[in-house]
């Protein structure tokens, strides 16, 4: 049971008329225009033109905003992908003049914990399943095991209000201030799949699950008639209430009310359909009977037996709970905001005597010419995308949304608080709305439900423990940081995090896509705890604190031998010694350099300001070096990437292997990034579990430096931060398998110089002052690898790159592939050796062949990847010991034979040269002319530096500097 049980059954087809399908346009339609009279007390915007208006909760359709369950959503996320088809949707919803609000879950509500520990136990569990399939059958898995891709929550934001869409983010209370927002402003529907909105009795309730964008553009869902409910089992909304509080929830778990089920025969059935009419209509005849909820205490006596009952309290708090969601409950218990109140909250105190030329009304680094500059960069990026044939409409949408963004840049003024994201918010986005949505909610809201953001009193109090060694502070955080923090929190603006740390100093951190028994990487968020503790540094100015500290030592107000201070972050993180059972407590760490104040960071407006924020940025990924704001080296909307990137190559155990680091940054440049045609008719051959994981470390770092972005005052601007300017996972998955078995990077990158020299100048610059460490390629393993019906050919993919004997073959039969029937070797009529069949490629390709159990291959000389020594090129790596081989024959003939071997035509071969060519972006040209041509896109002559072939930059690494082998 549960009070999802109340979903369920309105979703089934037991309630007839229950749901109801519906074409949302066809609603739009008919909407007719219904001016609300407006109440000077309270702040509500009346209904303007004949839009349909509803609000989404994001949290219930994160697979439908993704754009459906295709299949490749396990590769680390398609996000041109997503983007293409959030545009088609937003460009329907205008054309069928219908208007929607995106809200997201950004609370940290203490009361739910246990209900999002079992959210982490079913994605723990979902991820395992997904993990075996890929090891055992390298394909992608099926979509009953979708989970969301790492950083879906912030590329969904960033896209939507890149789009023109109101965004927001709950603080409080997400259920309640969802339900609130709907209702004050005049929403006429919700979209969402929860039974708690199902006990709410939103305006008009439309399935998020069910909803569909059909090639005819139209949009069609399910409607939830909830009167059909009430009228079915005979019961008011109220009583509805009481039903939702009986069936067990966050406050009052159905494991503490299983004597109350026997008490009323309510029998523990199955949660499917049958299950759950069968105990709604049970509840439903104990509760018809009840007192109404007005005598609360007489309700207590009549469910429990009596007032002092432990568990009388919370069935109060859950009853009241989901009457202050209702129509009625939401107009007795919003306090009306009087004009003084509303005066005097707008004076709210700040600290001009410390800061007086500090402007707090937003980040400083968001002018109008800095989002200018970067709304015509990303233009420039995104111009050469080439669209699939059913987002073939998107263009017209794109224009209007980026001119109505270029307008509300030119109109708003540096201090206007209410434009975060630079266009319209319809209304939603203004700071008294913002403000407004909290308050909205019932005060005792907060009591129910137990706040998760604290007071600014009780988050400015210092406190300090104090033993021989440890002296842990509770630092104080400024009224100004903490307000724009809240209001950048709920426009969608910040990462939640940096409202969770700064108000509670406590934050949650999700499962992810990885292997916990895998020994090749180490857990994820150990891989970025150095990376967090900085942030964290960051956010509470521990370098302040400790300088204040040493002052105080000097003027002799503190003793000598007392410890610096320091702050604890409680991170609650899943590990086997610790399934969220506890909180990890992590302490900050301090920059290297003394770090501005975070007042500082997101509100100074000088030059050097900006440049301490762009510091303090890279110090946090440890990507401080003078190329990596080289944008020769690294364009600006790849610094996310290439600061990841160095992060992770920094790391003191290696994790990731030559091939994959190129991989990354090839995929990068690749110019079908963008073209979401391409990807969609791309065709992985197979899915590796290395790759899958790999994408959610590169992912996650994602999140993780834009959660360092937003902490520092958003020196990087957000829309060059997006991660569809330079990721695809399907398309590096496909980068990756090539990757692993071309001769050389020229290959990979399909014999473009030109795309070859921009890998080869981002990976010096992520490379650049580090003792770059590649992990080892281990030897192959058959015994757990993919099963494959008998009769067939395992995949190129799958079947490890082995080379020729040891035995150095003839110059002209060098790099031919091996017979693929098998033979044998007679002598004098005894068969003396044999072979097996050679599985391969025809033709140039690679040559892979499988050998029965026990038997090794030495490896080759020749060129190609190496797996032993992790690179390109001329790479030896160990050798085991094979069979003893004997010459056959007369010795003295084999003597005179090996001396006549002269290899005279090859040597005047190599001495005349070969005349390559290569493809570039003009043509086919010389690849001498190319490698010695100055690059045409360089602003400078020191941009092709080192592409030179040198004894010092070698490309690939193993080979030795000569022409380009194709």
């Amino acid at each position: 049971m549960g009070v999802q049980d109340l979903q369920t059954f309105l979703a089934s087809p037991l309630l007839k008329g229950g749901s109801v399908s519906v074409d949302l346009l066809k609603i739009a339609k008919n909407v007719s225009q219904r001016q609300q009279p407006h109440n000077t007390n309270r702040k509500i915007r009346p209904l303007g033109g004949n839009k349909l208006k509803l609000i989404v909760d994001a949290e219930n359709c994160l697979d439908r905003l993704y754009g459906g369950y295709f299949s490749d959503w396990a590769c680390g996320g398609q996000w041109n992908r997503m983007v293409q088809f959030l545009s088609l949707l937003c460009g329907a919803l205008d054309r069928g003049n219908i208007e929607i609000a995106v809200v997201f879950n950004g609370t940290i509500e203490q009361c739910r914990m246990e209900e999002w520990k079992v959210e982490q136990a079913n994605i723990r569990q979902k991820v395992g399943m997904v993990l075996k399939h890929i090891n055992t059958k390298a394909t992608p898995p099926p979509k009953v095991w979708w989970t969301p891709p790492i950083y879906l929550r912030a590329a969904l934001r960033m896209a939507l209000r890149h789009l023109g869409i109101t965004v927001m983010c709950t603080m409080d209370d997400h259920h309640q201030e969802v339900i609130a927002y709907c209702r004050e402003y005049g929403f006429h529907g919700l979209l969402a799949d929860d039974a708690e909105y199902a006990a709410f009795d939103p305006p008009r309730y439309f399935s998020s699950q069910n909803l569909k964008l059909t090639y005819k553009s139209s949009i069609e869902t399910k409607e939830y008639m909830l009167s059909v409910l009430t009228k079915s089992i005979n019961v008011t909304q109220e009583q509805i209430c009481i039903m939702a509080a009986l069936l067990g929830n966050f406050l009052l778990p159905e494991s503490e009310l299983q004597d109350f089920y026997k008490k009323i025969d309510l029998v523990k059935r199955e949660r499917d359909e049958n299950g759950a009419s069968d105990n709604l209509k049970t509840l439903a005849d104990f509760v018809r009977g009840l007192p109404a909820p007005s005598n609360m205490d007489a309700l207590v006596i009549a469910v429990f037996g009596s007032l002092e009952d432990k568990r009388a309290s919370r069935f109060r708090q859950s009853v009241q709970y989901y009457l202050n969601g209702t129509a009625s409950g939401f107009l007795k218990y919003c306090a009306p905001v009087k004009p003084r109140q509303k005066q005097a909250s707008q004076k709210e105190p700040n600290s001009p005597k410390e800061e007086p030329e500090l402007d707090e009304s937003g980040f400083a680094s968001e002018t109008s010419e800095q989002q200018r500059e970067t709304l015509q960069n990303y233009h420039l990026l995104t111009s050469n995308s080439v669209l699939s044939s059913e987002f073939a409409e998107m263009d017209s949408l794109l224009k209007s949304a980026e001119e109505t963004l270029v307008a509300s840049i030119l109109d708003e003024s540096p201090t206007d608080t209410s434009r975060f994201n630079g266009v319209s918010n319809g209304g939603g986005s203004s700071s008294t709305t913002s403000s407004s949505v909290a308050s909205a909610a019932p005060k005792t809201n907060a009591q129910l439900a137990g706040a998760a953001v604290k007071s600014a009193k009780s988050t400015t109090s210092e406190h300090t423990t104090k033993s021989p060694s440890v002296n842990i502070v509770t630092p104080t955080v400024s009224p100004d940081v903490l307000r724009t923090a809240s209001l950048r929190h709920q426009k969608g603006l910040m990462a939640p995090t940096i409202l969770h740390v700064l108000s509670t100093q406590e934050v949650r951190l999700p499962c992810l896509m990885e292997d916990e028994g895998n020994r090749e990487f180490p857990p994820i968020y150990d891989v970025y705890l150095t990376l967090r503790q900085r942030v964290y540094a960051v956010l509470f100015n521990l370098h302040h604190l400790r300088y204040v500290h040493l002052k105080k030592k000097e003027n002799g107000d503190v003793a000598e031998d007392a410890p610096h201070p320091d702050v604890i972050v409680k991170e609650w993180v899943y590990s086997r010694s610790n399934p969220f059972q506890r909180p990890e407590e992590v302490k900050a760490e301090p920059l290297p350099w003394a770090v501005p104040t975070l007042q500082r960071l997101w509100f100074g407006p000088a030059l050097d300001d900006k440049r301490r924020r762009m510091r303090a940025f890279l110090s946090c990924l440890s990507s401080d070096t003078p190329l990596i704001l080289n944008t020769a080296y690294v364009p600006q909307h790849m610094l996310i990437m290439a600061c990841v990137l160095r992060y992770i190559m920094s790391q003191d155990k290696p994790i990731m292997r030559r091939n994959e680091l190129d991989a990354f940054l090839c995929q990068a440049f690749n110019p079908n990034l963008m073209n979401v045609q391409h990807l969609q008719e791309l065709t992985l051959n197979a899915v590796s579990s290395r790759g899958v994981q790999l994408a959610a470390l590169f992912m996650k770092g994602v999140d993780m430096a834009i959660l360092a972005n937003d902490a520092c005052g958003a020196p990087l601007p957000w829309l060059m931060c997006c991660p569809w300017l330079y990721f695809d996972g399907k398309l590096f998955h496909y980068t990756l398998a090539r990757a692993s078995h071309a001769k050389n990077i020229l290959e990979v990158c399909d014999n473009y110089i030109d795309r070859v020299v921009k890998v080869e100048r981002m990976r010096k610059a992520i490379l650049e002052g580090l003792e770059a460490k590649f992990a080892k390629i281990p030897p192959p393993q058959f015994a757990g690898g993919p099963m494959f019906r008998p009769g067939t050919v395992p995949p190129h993919h799958y079947l490890p790159a082995l080379q020729l004997q040891s035995g150095r073959p003839a110059p002209g039969l060098r790099g031919r592939p091996i017979p693929s029937r098998g033979g044998q070797l007679q002598v004098a009529g005894v068969v003396v050796g044999s072979w097996g069949a050679n599985y391969g490629y025809q033709g140039n390709a690679r040559q892979n062949q499988i050998l029965p159990a026990g038997m090794t291959v030495p490896r080759a000389r020749g060129r190609g990847f190496n797996p032993g020594s992790g690179g390109y090129g001329r790479g030896r790596g160990p050798q085991k010991p094979g069979q003893p081989t004997f010459p056959v024959g007369n010795r003295k003939n084999h003597q005179a034979g090996k001396k006549r071997s002269t290899n005279k035509p090859n040597k005047e071969k190599q001495s005349k040269g070969l005349a390559l060519t290569v493809k570039t972006e003009v043509g086919d040209v010389l690849v001498s002319d190319v490698l010695t041509e100055p690059n045409r896109d360089s602003p400078s002559p020191e941009k092709t530096e080192d592409c030179k072939r040198s004894q010092d930059h070698q490309g690939q690494g193993d080979a030795p500097p000569g022409p380009v082998e194709i």
